[in-house]
């Protein structure tokens, strides 16, 4: 009895060990991990067509988060704010609704154009990636 008794407290520290031992990455061989955090660039709300006034994005990593009530059509486009040339539809809806939209351009002097027959709301962030350790 007593050696059974030793055979399982000794399988248990075994089992113990080589769970603390396994379980973990020690610090020096995690990796970095690659994260996004997104600043604000600017909100705007109204009624019917509206251009924004420009703004710089070092990225060109846009998220636009929109709203728009009534049934007409509502359009959100980005546009090179130096040419006036247009980047990227970034949305384009009918009816009331609501969502997220996104833009993925080299880093640039943007404007975005609206186009509604409704009220509306949007608001944009640039993503800025880093790493965390």
């Amino acid at each position: 009895m007593r050696i059974e008794r030793r055979a399982a407290l000794l399988a248990t520290a075994v089992i113990a060990l080589m769970t603390a031992c396994g379980g973990q990455a020690h610090p020096a061989e995690q990796k970095p991990q690659q994260v996004v955090a997104w600043r604000s660039v600017g909100s705007w709300s109204g009624r019917g067509h509206r251009q924004t006034e420009s703004f710089t994005s070092e990225t060109g990593a846009l998220r636009v988060h929109w709203k728009a009530t009534g049934a007409g059509v509502f359009r959100v486009s980005a546009h090179s704010a130096i040419s006036g040339r247009l980047l990227e539809q970034v949305v384009d809806h009918r009816g009331p609704g609501s969502g997220v939209g996104y833009v993925n351009q080299d880093p640039h002097v943007f404007y975005l154009n609206i186009e509604s027959d409704a009220d509306w709301s949007i608001s944009a962030e640039e993503g800025v990636t880093g790493r965390l350790p």
